[in-house]
């Protein structure tokens, strides 16, 4: 069978599901009996979203059976299969509706079910700021109980909304992984159909936040594609049901991980079976980007420290400055090419120096992968390097590229400074100042000195001469954009520059590629 195949199958199965428990649950309470989720003025979401139609009685929702029925065109394309995974998102609606009929509670601890709009509203401004920077839905079991709580702690370490359907549950329970709201994972349910919870928590913040009209599908998919950060991970075996919701999960704009051999489409289904890069690839497929709110470095941080001089009585080690070969690289490398958050010490660390210290040689490559990063931007990144080692307490940089000079006090090295928290800094600044060109981030750090000087020759000097002809070439002429720059407004409040390739901003602090890297 095909993609689409197993999709329209999918949606088959979960239509007569859906016909025989509302067949049963009106034979049990009769056509006229309410039906409704708790704690919402939305009625059923996905049909009130998708049809502006709201459902109260059992026999309306008898009635809703068509919408599904007419979502359900079996054309191999991408678009009929897409739509028979809707079919399969209201038809999971249904079956869940059905679960509360005759005011029954049908989830018990530690399992949420339906979640009012109240908690949708509470988590407004969290997702807005970016405190919540994404919602994660794991459906299915992982390989072992560790290798489930280690993908949901990392989730859960990165402020990610976890929500769990099937297995994986108990797999959270069995690793003692803490649950509930506070703790930002939540587990929905274990049938399938109890991802349509996280479903309609997507839904109603379209209707609460997005002022998106109810029976406007078109703006509904465009707004979940656009405004809500969500993901899934399909983790081993998948049925047809579960291909077919997953179908649903992309048309709302919500690409699929899964650890299983299926039919790919390029960023909406992608397999990921090293379960170490899965959180990664997830994040990546929905251009979800975590703020780092504290550098783990033993020292201070902060631009008060910048000024700061390390004399030669206080140093511990010291790098360059014409004693040893020191220098520096921003390379621009494949999204593929880079291992976010790698920090690699090649050769001896600070601490093998002796109680004394001394010196050492010293390179320092941080790579940069970003859908919009570009080569022009490598020299302005390169040059924060300076910035970013003068803030970090008791460190002392001075030069760039090859005449780069580095110090590290004897008090930041007896507090547990080393070479790795070099790398840290590099990694969270890089992210926090370029957030807009900067996806991923790796900090090579060497000081084998063989290393250091046959790598200036072959990657570092090269560089810096190919980086030189492109900028001399660089004129006014050669671009077609220019930037304004307020910069200088808190005390020259009528004051604008126009910024150029041969014309610097008035205070000289920012060029053309600055603002460009920048903007």
């Amino acid at each position: 069978m095909t993609l689409f195949d197993i999709i329209f199958t999918g949606s088959e199965q979960a239509l007569e599901a859906c016909k025989s428990v509302v067949e049963q649950t009106i034979k049990e309470y009769g056509e006229n009996e309410k039906v409704n989720f708790p704690h919402t003025a939305y009625s059923l979401p996905t049909i009130y979203a998708a049809t502006g139609q709201k459902i109260g009685t059992l026999a309306e929702l008898k009635g809703a059976i068509g919408v599904i029925e007419s979502l359900i065109v079996k054309e191999q394309n991408l678009e009929k299969a897409l739509n028979a995974g809707l079919a399969t998102a209201v038809a999971a609606e249904v079956i869940e509706a059905c679960k509360y009929v005759g005011g029954k509670t049908p989830y018990d601890e530690p399992c949420a079910g339906f979640i009012p709009d109240t908690v949708i509203r509470s988590m407004g401004v969290p997702l807005v700021t970016g405190d919540i920077p994404g919602v994660a839905v794991v459906i299915g079991e992982a390989p072992t109980a560790e290798e489930a709580a280690k993908i949901i702690k990392d989730y859960q370490s990165k402020g990610i909304l976890v929500t769990l359907v099937g297995k994986v549950i108990d797999q959270a329970i069995e690793s003692k992984v803490k649950m509930g709201l506070e703790f930002r994972v939540v587990p929905l349910g274990y049938d399938v159909t109890s991802v349509i919870h996280i479903v309609s928590f997507a839904i109603r913040a379209a209707l609460i936040f997005g002022n998106v009209q109810p029976g406007d599908l078109p703006e509904l998919l465009k707004y979940t594609k656009v405004r809500v950060p969500a993901f899934v991970n399909a983790l081993g075996p998948l049925s047809e049901l579960v291909v077919s919701a997953g179908a649903g999960a992309i048309a709302l704009g919500f690409p699929v991980l899964t650890d299983q051999d299926v039919q790919e489409v390029p960023m909406n289904l992608i397999i990921q079976k090293d379960y170490d890069k899965l959180v990664q690839s997830s994040l990546e497929a929905r251009g979800i980007k975590i703020k780092i709110t504290e550098i783990p470095i033993p020292v201070g941080f902060a631009p008060a420290f910048e000024g700061e001089r390390v004399r030669k009585d206080d140093m511990f080690v010291e790098f360059g400055g014409g004693r040893t070969p020191a220098w520096e690289l921003v390379r621009k490398r494949e999204l593929s090419e880079v291992e976010d958050h790698k920090i690699e010490v090649i050769g001896p660390d600070i601490d093998t120096l002796g109680e004394e210290g001394g010196k050492l040689p010293l390179a320092i490559i941080v790579d940069v992968a970003g859908k919009n990063m570009q080569e022009d931007f490598e020299p302005v990144m390169e040059r924060r390097i300076h910035y970013f080692t003068n803030y970090i307490e008791g460190a002392m940089h001075l030069g760039q590229r090859d005449i780069a000079w580095i110090r590290i006090s004897k008090s930041s090295y007896e507090a547990g400074f080393r070479l790795k928290h070099i790398g840290e800094v590099m990694y969270a600044k890089m992210l926090d100042e370029f957030g807009s060109i900067a996806d991923k981030v790796q900090v090579t750090i060497i000081t084998d000195k063989e290393k250091v000087e046959a790598l200036l020759e072959e990657i570092a000097r090269p560089r810096y001469e190919a980086r030189d002809a492109r900028l001399a070439g660089l004129t006014d002429e050669s671009v077609d954009t220019f930037y304004s720059c307020l910069l200088c407004q808190s005390f020259a409040p009528a004051h604008v520059c126009i910024v150029t390739p041969e014309r610097l901003g008035l205070c000289g602090a920012v060029s053309w590629l600055d603002a460009k890297a920048t903007k």
